[in-house]
């Protein structure tokens, strides 16, 4: 899609999904829980074997961390997930 795009939060805890009916689509929006920044949206036409969501999210709204710098960010608690 151009876009970086995810099959699944890494802490759904962290986001806020609401529905957007804009621009003639149906989607649901992804906001920030804490910020209530908006990060992008979730469409239902991702990979089936993926569970079928498709998370585009804005590359702005992302920091890439390298995974030998991911402890001392404050990131640690994830680095099971990306080994």
């Amino acid at each position: 899609c151009g876009w970086p795009a995810f099959s699944k939060p890494i802490d759904q805890d962290a986001l806020i999904g609401l529905e957007d009916r804009s621009y003639g689509m149906h989607r649901i929006e992804v906001r920030s829980k804490r910020a209530d920044s908006h990060l992008g949206h979730v469409f239902n036409d991702g990979p089936k074997e993926s569970g079928g969501l498709r998370f585009c999210i804005n590359s702005a709204a992302l920091r890439f961390i390298p995974l030998d710098q991911m402890e001392q960010e404050g990131y640690g608690k994830y680095i099971p997930l990306v080994k």
